[in-house]
Order: C-alpha cells, then sequence, then structure tokens
C-alpha cells in the first residue's frame, strides 16, 4: 500500500500546531501529505509547504456561533465529501480532526476502501457552545456510531477515555498535545518589555470561558505588569473591548507558530484557566501546558480541567479557581516574587520532565507505530 493520507480539519491551519506537527512527522517517514482545511474568512490562499500541500475550501462562516452555524457546517461537509470524492485517488489514508470531519469521511472509507484515523482534539458534542442538549446527545450517538468504525482513534490525554467511554475503537492511543522539540527560543527579546515586574502570555482561542476578561482585569490593576495576548476566535471584540486605553496590554492578532513560541518564551508565566463547567474543558489537554513544560515556563491553570492533575504531579505551576480573581492574582503575585535563582531551578526542573516523558519524539514515535499498525 502506497503512503499517501489527507489531513481533514474545519480551520484554515492557518496555524493550527497539532495538524501541523503530525503532518511533518508523517511526511518525514516517507507519507505524501496532503491537508483540507476550512476558510471561513475567504482571505486565506491554498499554500504548498515543503512538508504537506494545504486546500482551503472557502465557506464564509463565523467562529463560535453555535447552532446559528449549523448550515455552513453542512455545506462544510458537503463540499469536504465532494472534495474526498473527486480526489480519492489522491489519498490512502484519511486523517479526521474531530467530528465536524468524520462524516463525509466514514461515507468515503466505505465508498473507496480508504483506512480512517480519527484524531480526536476535542470531544465534539461536550465542546459546543450555544446547542440544545437534545442535539448534543444525538452528535455523542452518531460520533460513538464514527468511532466504532475506523481504523484508528487518537485522543490527547489519558483522562480522556473517560469522555469516550461506551464506545468501542478498534485501536486507541493517547498522543499529548506536546510541541515539536524545539531548543532555540532562549534568545527571543523582540516582545519583552524590560521594565515589567511580570510578564504574562496567552497564544491561542480567544472565548471569555477561557479566564481572559479575568486576567485582563487583574493586569489592569498592575501597571507594572505586561500581558501579552494573542489569537483569533468568536469573542474576539468582546475581549479586545476590555484591552482599550491600557498600555500593559499588548495584543498580537492572530500569529503563527513560530512567533506564538517566542511570545512565550518571552513571557515568566504562562496561563491555561479554562472554564470547568463547560465538559470539554474537564478533559482538557492544552498546547499550552506542554508549550510552557518546554520552555520552562510556569503556569496557571483552572481546578478540574484536566490539566490540573499534571501540575500538582509535577509541580508545573498553580492551580486556580475558575472566575476568582483574588486566586488568580495571588498566584501572579507569587510568580512576580520569584527571583533569578528561582526561575532557572524552576525551568532545568521543568524541561528535564518534559523530554523524559512528554517531548514530541516521543508522540511521533506513536504515531508512525500507528500508521504501521493499520
Amino acid at each position: 500500500m502506497s503512503k499517501r493520507v489527507v489531513f481533514l480539519r474545519s480551520n484554515p491551519v492557518a496555524p493550527d500546531p497539532r495538524v501541523e506537527k503530525e503532518a511533518k512527522s508523517l511526511f518525514k517517514h516517507g507519507y505524501d501529505v496532503n491537508i483540507v482545511g476550512w476558510d471561513r474568512t475567504g482571505q486565506l490562499n491554498n499554500e504548498k509547504l515543503p512538508y504537506a500541500n494545504i486546500t482551503r475550501l472557502n465557506i464564509p462562516a463565523q467562529f463560535g456561533s453555535g447552532i446559528r452555524n449549523f448550515p455552513y457546517l453542512v455545506k462544510w461537509n458537503i463540499y469536504l465529501l465532494i472534495w474526498l470524492f473527486k480526489n480519492h485517488n489522491t489519498y490512502d489514508y484519511i486523517h479526521a480532526c474531530d467530528f465536524d470531519t468524520i462524516i463525509p469521511t466514514i461515507i468515503t472509507k466505505y465508498l473507496f476502501k480508504k483506512k480512517v484515523v480519527y484524531d480526536i482534539f476535542d470531544f465534539y458534542s461536550d465542546m459546543l457552545r450555544k446547542v440544545p442538549s437534545a442535539i448534543k446527545k444525538l452528535i455523542k450517538k452518531v460520533d460513538f456510531f464514527c468511532i466504532n468504525r475506523v481504523d484508528a482513534v487518537i485522543i490527547a490525554d489519558e483522562c480522556r477515555k473517560k469522555q469516550i467511554k461506551g464506545s468501542n475503537p478498534k485501536r486507541l492511543i493517547v498522543i499529548y498535545n506536546t510541541p515539536e522539540d524545539i531548543n532555540n527560543y532562549d534568545n527571543c527579546f523582540e516582545y519583552k518589555e524590560y521594565g515589567a515586574q511580570l510578564r504574562i502570555a496567552y497564544v491561542g482561542l480567544l472565548q471569555i470561558e477561557r479566564g481572559l476578561i479575568e486576567m485582563i482585569k487583574v493586569v489592569q490593576r498592575h501597571p507594572n505588569w505586561m500581558l501579552y495576548l494573542a489569537g483569533f476566535g468568536g469573542d474576539e471584540n468582546e475581549i479586545l473591548s476590555h484591552c482599550s486605553n491600557f498600555s500593559n496590554i499588548k495584543f498580537y492578532g492572530r500569529v503563527n507558530y513560530d512567533i506564538a513560541l517566542k511570545i512565550n518564551n518571552s513571557s515568566d508565566v504562562m496561563f491555561a484557566t479554562y472554564d470547568p463547567s463547560i465538559p470539554n474543558h474537564r478533559f482538557s489537554s492544552a498546547n499550552k501546558l506542554f508549550e510552557a513544560m518546554m520552555l520552562g515556563k510556569p503556569i496557571i491553570v483552572a481546578k478540574n480541567t484536566g490539566m490540573d492533575e499534571l501540575v500538582e504531579k509535577y509541580r508545573l505551576g498553580e492551580i486556580v479557581e475558575y472566575g476568582d480573581m483574588y486566586d488568580l492574582e495571588n498566584a501572579l503575585k507569587n510568580f512576580s516574587q520569584m527571583n533569578l535563582y528561582d526561575r532557572d531551578s524552576f525551568s532545568i526542573r521543568v524541561k528535564e520532565i518534559y523530554n523524559k516523558y512528554f517531548s514530541w519524539s516521543m508522540m511521533e514515535g506513536k504515531l508512525i507505530s500507528l500508521y504501521e499498525e493499520i
């Protein structure tokens, strides 16, 4: 069997660290890689990268619109199915990322006898916002149907096995959201504010349920702290409305992964304070956690969000109550009081933990073994 794989992702992959890492790993091991993504802005072109060709299907839509986005989601699935049909001679494996790509994939699998890897970044029925519970239950039922029929399933954390309990995947592996093994970000002064007592970074999806407004309000009370904010999402305008007229908050917009790592490395502390009342957040395995480990940075996470178990086990930072600004402020004050020796000692210890248990080279080996098995 030839080694041609197509990744399907309902964003434009501009960037998408997990898709890009996995695509690079497969390319490195002799696979021909294509990526099909959803461009909701209509402003992005197709792209030829050294490791993959990216095709972006232009279907205008909004991020985070809940049930109102359903017609566009249906249209995306139809366009995706048409692409898979027209190009069925160009791939042998389909790497379907999340539920919003899996239905066209299942149809194609049986019509053209393709091998399918279902990569569950976020469990879809638990991720949806502003969607009635009856629809979520139906989506979960369909999702389990698909899980049971693909050739392999990938989840992003051990704790997510609880999320898909009741399904019966043929093969199941865990690939953590760890970054590529990069060690040359020690001198990224481009984003540093040298007068700041504490530099805080967040690069990711802009949603109010990620504790961003609480962090902004805390930083506003401390003019000698800096907040670096980057990313995009459905709540971008609301979040940015809280940042105006504050010189100690800098917003960089949508950035590529290289810039994201530079921003994070220029900080003293990162945060991923997700709302645990959202089911998907209780099983979260944010790439920010592993980026912080690789870069040797402490991180703040919310209690009962999946990440808190690793933070507590390996002493990776602070755990706070979601939405509690007093708790968050105290955690930040603790980091602001760390001296240079404490920071360096913390960094060395955490990098060693990352290299021993979570490095991308370890995750890559699991991915390649899975493809070889199927």
